[in-house]
């Protein structure tokens, strides 16, 4: 799996559980992954657009604090494309296990 898709994943995963800004989905992918994986500014918009124009996540703007924040939020398509995500991931994870001889 690319990093690209990695990434697309990654953000539909933090988004199934409550919508938020792009610096927020950078912060949840660094926390959730123990620092291991970063969202990179570079990268995370334009997947983040990406996956607006195909319809997997839509965006609201909302002024907080005086400042307009744009906030994003999964789409019942886009709860679909992370179920099949998560399962092509798990259908790999245990391919690379039966190869590595662990049990996954």
């Amino acid at each position: 799996m690319k990093a690209q898709e990695q990434l697309r994943m990654l953000i539909l995963a933090v988004l199934e559980r409550q919508p938020e800004h792009g610096y927020a989905i950078a912060q949840a992918i660094k926390a959730r992954s123990e620092g291991l994986l970063t969202a990179r500014e570079g990268a995370l918009y334009p997947a983040l657009h990406a996956l607006e124009a195909e319809g997997l996540i839509e965006s609201a703007e909302y002024e907080v604090s005086g400042r307009i924040r744009r906030e994003y939020r999964l789409t019942e398509q886009g709860g679909k494309a992370l179920a099949k995500a998560r399962g092509d991931w798990q259908k790999r994870v245990r391919a690379i296990g039966a190869v590595l001889g662990g049990e996954a």
